[in-house]
C-alpha cells in the first residue's frame, strides 16, 4: 500500500474542513489541489483581523458542527492552534493529556516495503509522568486506526530493554506499559524498549525473547518530547522520511497542526488526514 497515495480515496466525500490561513500562499496552493481532487469540501475561513482571529473563528465553527476539521500552522504557532484548541474544544470525552504524533513515512526500498510510524509525543507534553504516557498511547492508537487503517502495536521506548538496566525514566516507562496494558488490553504493547528492539526483529528476538510485538512496532511511545523531537527530526532528515504533523490527539474534535516549514504537498496530506480523522474509528483487524 502507498500510504500518502491512498490517503485521497479513503476519506467520506464532502468532509468539510476548514484553512483560517487560506490567503497563506502554499495554503492557497495546496487548497487549490484539494478542490481538484475533489474529494475534501476546503472551507476558506477569513476574519477583519489577523490570522490568530481567524483561527478561533475556525476552531469555533468546528466545535459548532459547521466543519469536520481544521488544520493550521503554515503562519501560526503550534502553541497558538493547541491554544484555539483547548479553550475553544477542549479535550475529548475521558481525556485528559492532549498530546501530538508525527506520522513518519519511510518509500519503500530494494530491501523493505514502504513503512508508517507514529512517533508520539513530539510536539505537546514535555515531560509525561507514566498515567500521561499510557493515555498517549492510547490516543496514537486511536488516530493511527483512522490514519493508517491497520492494527497498532505499541513499543515504549527507553534506554533499556526490560531489566537491563535501571533509573527513573525506565521505572516510569515500565508504569507506563502496565497502565496501558490494564487500558487497552486488546492492543499489543510491550517496554521498556530500546530502539532497535522495538523496530527490528532479529534484535528483538536476542534483547527480548517473548516479546508480543516481536520487533514490529509501528507506535513508537518516546519518554518525553526531547527524545521525540530529536527522534522525528533525525529521521526526516538522515533518513528521508515524510513527517507529517504534529497531528493533534485528544481534542474533542479534529484540529491539526502544521510544521511553518510545510510545503503544499505537506498541507494537502495533512488535510486529508485531518477528514480522516473526523470519520469513524474502524474496529481493530
Amino acid at each position: 500500500m502507498n500510504f500518502l497515495a491512498t490517503l485521497p480515496e479513503r476519506v467520506r466525500a464532502g468532509t468539510r474542513i476548514g484553512f483560517p490561513e487560506a490567503l497563506e500562499p502554499r495554503t492557497a496552493a495546496a487548497i487549490e489541489k484539494i478542490e481538484t481532487d475533489g474529494r475534501i469540501r476546503p472551507v476558506a475561513v477569513s476574519a477583519a483581523a489577523e490570522h490568530d482571529d481567524a483561527l478561533r473563528r475556525a476552531v469555533a465553527m468546528l466545535a459548532a458542527g459547521e466543519l469536520d476539521g481544521v488544520i493550521a500552522g503554515a503562519l501560526a504557532t503550534t502553541a497558538t492552534v493547541l491554544r484555539a484548541g483547548l479553550q475553544i474544544l477542549g479535550p475529548a470525552e475521558g481525556t485528559r493529556t492532549v498530546s501530538s504524533a508525527f506520522y513518519m513515512v519511510l518509500a519503500e526500498t530494494d530491501e523493505r516495503p514502504e513503512v508508517v510510524f507514529t512517533f508520539t509525543d513530539a510536539g505537546v507534553v514535555p515531560d509525561p509522568d507514566a498515567e500521561q504516557l499510557a493515555e498517549i498511547a492510547d490516543s496514537a492508537c486511536r488516530a493511527r486506526t483512522r490514519i493508517v487503517g491497520d492494527v497498532p502495536r505499541v513499543a515504549f521506548l527507553s534506554y533499556a530493554t526490560g531489566d537491563s538496566a535501571a533509573g527513573a525514566s525506565v521505572a516510569k516507562v515500565a508504569e507506563a506499559v502496565a497502565r496501558f496494558r490494564s487500558r487497552r488490553p486488546d492492543v499489543a504493547a510491550d517496554g521498556p524498549l530500546q530502539a532497535d528492539a522495538a523496530i527490528v526483529p532479529e534484535v528483538a528476538r536476542r534483547k527480548a525473547p517473548g516479546s508480543p510485538i516481536d520487533g514490529g512496532a509501528n507506535v513508537l511511545v518516546f519518554p518525553d518530547l526531547d527524545s521525540a523531537n530529536i527522534a522525528y527530526k533525525l529521521v526526516q532528515r538522515l533518513a528521508g522520511a515524510r513527517a507529517l504533523g504534529p497531528i493533534l490527539q485528544g481534542l474533542a474534535a479534529p484540529l491539526n497542526d502544521l510544521s511553518r516549514g510545510a510545503s503544499v504537498e505537506d498541507i494537502v496530506d495533512v488535510a486529508y488526514i485531518t477528514a480522516l480523522l473526523a470519520g469513524p474509528e474502524p474496529p481493530l483487524r
